[in-house]
């Protein structure tokens, strides 16, 4: 028995690179280039060195997009 609780993707406020990936399907290097291109957009949250996605913010970010 396990006495780690995993929260689900959907569940979480945060996502780092790699989960962020899997949960929406775009891979880490394209993840990675839209953060660079948007430096100071709102799905970012700065852990120290660590970047986190904010899951809804990209979301939201991710509709008003044609393309990717």
């Amino acid at each position: 028995m396990s006495n780690i609780y995993e929260i689900p993707y959907w569940n979480k406020y945060t996502l780092s690179i790699e989960e962020a990936a899997g949960y929406f399907r775009i891979g880490e290097c394209k993840l990675r280039k839209i953060i660079t291109e948007n430096p100071t957009a709102d799905f970012i949250l700065w852990n120290g060195n660590r970047m986190q996605i904010k899951r809804k913010r990209f979301e939201e970010f991710i509709d008003r997009q044609s393309v990717i």
